[in-house]
């Protein structure tokens, strides 16, 4: 039998897409505020690793949050 969270994703896909292009047009914005003449490839670079890193931290804290899982 077929699990339907991955069609439900499916369905969000381009909503996630671009709520993560926000999300980093947004850090992008704050370092052209606070660094003049910013390395944008640099920026860019730290921005994707912050939001990785992030990623590790909030799937970590859902996966200690999770209930087992009878078998």
């Amino acid at each position: 039998m077929s699990s339907i969270e991955p069609i439900e994703m499916d369905h969000h896909r381009k909503q996630l897409l671009s709520d993560v292009r926000h999300l980093v047009e947004k850090y992008r914005a704050i370092f052209d505020w606070d660094i003049p003449d910013v390395d944008q490839k640099a920026a860019d670079h730290e921005i994707i690793e912050g939001m990785r890193g992030a990623l590790a931290v909030v799937e970590q804290e859902l996966t200690q949050l999770a209930p087992r899982q009878e078998l």
